[in-house]
């Protein structure tokens, strides 16, 4: 019998891992194994080695000059037409986003915190186990417009393309649903800087942020079991 091929997950910051994505893998006994880009992997060029490719967030922007941001949209676009699938979790769609041609610029308003979401259209509540709405995890600042023959399956009220798939296979985020308690303590102690004193219409306070956070966390990896389900249904053998 052979064995399934790992899944690659993109690491593009120490500061921002698989977390519940990795745990959620684990818990399937898919195998995956990290790129950690961040400490100077090289970025594969054979989507083939892979099952599928897992992308994670990060503080920098998608237009930076940094030199493997070419090479993993070259990789993401070979996976596209090998039909590896991809997912991309906030930095990881705008990535996926710019590789197929969109743009990633700064958005209207920048999104720290819980927000709520909608889904659109039934075949894309289906990514979401049937959901019509459910609260997420933001803290970013640039946003995507949709790739050609993209599916916006997921909006919201500050910045309208939350998600969207590629040929019902591939799906991209601008939010987290990746969160665990950790992470977010993580992001807090390093970039507590950027939450206003004061929750705002886009953003929230520390405090905010951390109201009721286990149940939070908890109501967020029931969405995301839901997403990461319906996405390993595509893996590559």
């Amino acid at each position: 019998m052979l064995l399934m091929q790992p899944v690659a997950i993109f690491r593009f910051s120490p500061s921002e891992g698989p977390a519940y994505f990795a745990d959620w893998l684990t818990s399937r006994d898919v195998p995956y194994e990290i790129v950690a880009v961040d400490a100077g992997a090289p970025v594969p060029t054979d989507p083939s080695r892979y099952s599928g490719i897992g992308m994670m967030g990060g503080p920098m922007s998608v237009n930076d000059a940094l030199p493997w941001i070419d090479p993993v949209c070259a990789l993401l676009r070979d996976a596209i037409d090998a039909r590896v699938p991809v997912i991309g979790h906030c930095l990881g769609g705008q990535l996926l986003a710019k590789a197929m041609g969109a743009t990633v610029a700064r958005s209207p308003l920048p999104e720290i915190g819980w927000v709520d979401v909608q889904t659109e259209t039934e075949q894309g509540r289906g990514w979401f186990g049937g959901r019509e709405r459910f609260t997420t995890f933001e803290w970013h600042y640039d946003g995507f417009s949709l790739p050609a023959g993209a599916q916006r399956v997921l909006t919201g009220a500050f910045n309208p393309n939350q998600a969207y798939t590629l040929d019902d296979r591939h799906i991209g985020f601008q939010c987290h649903i990746e969160m665990t308690a950790e992470l977010v303590d993580a992001w807090c102690a390093l970039a507590g800087d950027e939450l206003p004193a004061v929750t705002t219409a886009a953003t929230m306070s520390e405090t905010d942020l951390r109201r009721s956070l286990a149940a939070r966390i908890s109501a967020l990896q029931e969405v995301a079991s839901a997403v990461y389900t319906r996405w390993t249904l595509g893996l590559a053998s």
